[in-house]
């Protein structure tokens, strides 16, 4: 696995190249967010999607999915939107929140069975360089750990991810408090996991 060191603020334009160029080849990066380092594939790579499924040691059809989107327009091409839910995504987006929406046909079969979809913008510049410059959506999955070390330190978490990520973008010390999850599929939103950041 390769270990590329960046600037969070301002990361090196090769170095993204680079983590583009393996999603396109179809493989899994481990990378940044506002929350917890995470795994991540082109999200309209069907046979990524499922690689990642299987190293989480999860099933798509009964997990929610995940995607990183760089804008509430491009959300807009994968997902429902509402009024309500246009509003809580306004006004806490960028930032650590995953929101359940409906989602749309554009979206491979892993997403297809189910009918809904978690939305992403990390307040994070890596991650928002990375699916600018991919062109679509990332989908993401947070790493998995038991020591803390492991899901916040990159060069432990390579050592763990090595046989299944090409590469890994170390911007430094990670957190360990995942993202909130907030549910939009009903009437009211829901918060379904308490996490970083308050909602408004």
């Amino acid at each position: 696995m390769k270990l590329l060191k960046v600037i969070a603020s301002n990361p090196d334009d090769r170095y993204i190249d680079m983590a583009v160029d393996a999603l396109r080849e179809g493989e899994i990066i481990i990378y940044p967010t506002d929350s917890i380092y995470a795994l991540g594939c082109d999200a309209l790579n069907n046979n990524a999607i499922e690689q990642i499924c299987k190293i989480k040691g999860i099933r798509s059809d009964k997990t929610n999915l995940s995607i990183i989107c760089e804008s509430i327009s491009q959300v807009a091409e994968y997902a429902r939107i509402d009024n309500k839910a246009f509003a809580l995504l306004k006004n806490n987006l960028p930032g650590p929140f995953t929101f359940i929406l409906p989602a749309l046909s554009k979206l491979p079969k892993a997403f297809k069975r189910r009918k809904t979809v978690g939305i992403r913008i990390p307040d994070n510049n890596v991650s928002s360089c990375l699916v600018h410059r991919l062109g679509n959506p990332i989908m993401t999955t947070s790493v998995k750990f038991e020591d803390i070390d492991y899901g916040c330190e990159p060069e432990l978490i390579a050592e763990q991810y090595a046989n299944v990520a090409s590469l890994l973008i170390d911007a430094g010390r990670g957190d360990i408090t995942p993202s909130t999850i907030v549910d939009c599929t009903g009437e009211i939103p829901e918060i379904v996991r308490e996490g970083k950041g308050e909602l408004k």
